[in-house]
């Protein structure tokens, strides 16, 4: 019986790929390294600093900067983003998307967000729906990021659920892995490549029957 939902954000209830592509874009133009959306698909499901140091090695700079300067250059970033995503609102969530969380506040079963975006508070805030979600993991907090399962265990501790009573829904394969290991069932969200990991795959959330899903 299902007793909890976990979702990832970007891909999954809102697509913020772009954004962060075009503000990934701007801060590697201005090192000198050239990116194309083919290597930013690298860069989905990962933290802001991990995303960094990928971008850093394909343009041969890993070891020019030192910590302090590479996180000064992740938010500058971010404020790139932040920018950008002054422009989203409600008509941005993703198909199916309301009509899963409504049906879910309805069971009374407890939604939870895992994302490696820190302003995923933020964002839920500006499309309308950020009290659908009973918590939000906070990815500062964690040690290690998907493929590790630990932002997952974590959001079904902060939801009160044991992870086999939770269904996760992921669009990336890192994130499919990290669903695998946390024991939590796991809907892939199609959006850019094959999940064969997942144990159920749609191309939107509107595919899903909910009353099939809840029972």
């Amino acid at each position: 019986m299902v007793k909890g939902l976990i979702f990832d954000l970007d891909g999954v209830i809102v697509d913020t790929a772009g954004y962060h592509y075009l503000a990934w874009k701007q801060l590697a133009g201005e090192i000198g390294i050239s990116i194309d959306k083919e290597f930013n698909q690298s860069l989905k499901g990962i933290s802001r600093i991990e995303s960094l140091d990928k971008i850093l090695i394909y343009g041969n700079k890993e070891h020019i900067y030192s910590a302090d300067e590479k996180n000064r250059l992740a938010m500058r970033k971010n404020e790139y983003y932040l920018k950008l995503l002054d422009k989203i609102s409600p008509n941005d969530i993703l198909p199916g998307v309301l009509e899963l969380i409504t049906k879910a506040n309805e069971y009374h079963i407890p939604c939870a967000i895992a994302s490696a975006s820190q302003n995923a508070p933020a964002i839920l805030k500006k499309l309308g729906i950020d009290n659908y979600f009973a918590a939000i993991v906070d990815p500062t907090t964690l040690k290690k990021g998907k493929p590790d399962p630990e932002i997952f265990l974590k959001a079904a501790e902060l939801i009160h659920v044991p992870p086999e009573y939770c269904i996760g829904f992921e669009d990336a394969e890192a994130g499919i892995q990290a669903l695998k290991k946390s024991n939590i069932y796991s809907i892939g969200i199609i959006a850019e490549g094959p999940l064969p990991e997942a144990d159920q795959v749609y191309y939107s959330l509107s595919e899903i029957d909910l009353n099939m899903l809840f029972k």
